[in-house]
């Protein structure tokens, strides 16, 4: 069964980091670094919900300002995470500009800021465009795992890095694909229909397999219904498998504490995308620079199992 999403390297793997996430089946995306997004039409941004920053370095963080003058007046809301010191960074970038004019938009876009402590804690404040992008400060919240967005099919987490300062890596999870075998719901004399969301839905919140799933359907006969126990259904005409995991890891210092983090964050995944900014032969120029060489990268991968490794932020020398 195909991911939910497709993954996509803005500029490519020399370009600025920024890593499109596009669902197939909603009319939303996520966003992994900010760097530089004029490669992106507008259509593309404004489908951005969520964008997920690894740290503030101008080469991640440059395609903020396009993002918001992109999504100004608009009906939409954006959340952003960030390492330890993000919420400042993305309020002294609003305050950087004059907004005596902003009562004009009919809309109210909002900013919602969260950066990962150290303890594990999500911090977050709200910037809303009719305030005139005042701060206003949010409950936090415990990041369970580095878990910083927990939906029904997927999650993001992330884990906390070391380039010289505090950096996040990422890693998008599917929680699992749930296929309808169509030819096995017609053996249970059933049809296809909207009621097949609602069974998805059941098996995705791990309901008891005693819960009853009313299937219905229509045709030239009428409205047909029966109620049937989740377990049988998932027995006789589901198939359940894992979702794909998608990790992103960039900007590191290449050292065992790292390593054993990234190994967790990245445990099995389908694909990992890492940077590989140095040969080996420069890795003394890399550990100055807090970046990691491709034997360096491979290594990291080869120690979490990835089955994929998509190298990208590579050095022009």
């Amino acid at each position: 069964m195909r991911p939910i999403i497709t993954a996509e390297l803005v500029n490519g793997p020399f370009g600025d980091p920024a890593l499109y996430l596009d669902f197939r089946f909603e009319k939303r995306a996520l966003l992994l670094d900010l760097g530089e997004v004029n490669a992106l039409p507008a259509k593309k941004l404004l489908r951005l919900t969520d964008v997920f920053v690894t740290h503030a370095h101008m080469d991640h963080f440059a395609g903020f300002d396009r993002v918001l003058r992109i999504c100004l007046g608009r009906d939409t809301a954006l959340a952003l995470y960030g390492p330890p010191g993000f919420i400042d960074k993305v309020g002294h970038r609003l305050a950087s500009y004059t907004w005596n004019r902003i009562e004009n938009y009919p809309n109210d876009f909002t900013l919602v800021a969260h950066e990962l402590e150290p303890g594990g804690r999500l911090v977050a404040a709200r910037f809303r465009s009719r305030s005139r992008f005042e701060r206003e400060t949010l409950p936090d919240r415990a990041a369970s795992d580095g878990v910083l967005l927990e939906e029904q099919a997927f999650r993001v987490r992330a884990a906390l890095l070391d380039h010289g300062i505090p950096c996040l890596g990422f890693a998008f999870e599917e929680k699992m694909h749930v296929n309808v075998w169509k030819n096995r719901l017609a053996e249970l004399g059933l049809r296809a229909g909207p009621w097949l969301q609602e069974l998805k839905q059941a098996v995705m919140k791990d309901l008891p397999d005693a819960t009853r799933v009313r299937a219905w359907w229509e045709d030239g006969e009428g409205r047909h219904e029966q109620l049937l126990p989740l377990g049988e259904l998932k027995a006789a005409a589901l198939q359940i498998v894992p979702g794909e995991k998608l990790c992103y890891v960039t900007d590191i210092v290449y050292h065992a504490q790292n390593e054993a983090a990234v190994a967790r964050l990245a445990a099995g995944a389908d694909r990992l995308y890492i940077e590989c900014v140095f040969l080996d032969q420069d890795a003394g120029h890399g550990e100055r620079k807090g970046h990691l060489t491709a034997a360096q990268a491979g290594r990291m991968a080869r120690a979490a199992e990835v089955k994929t490794v998509v190298p990208f932020h590579f050095s022009p020398r």
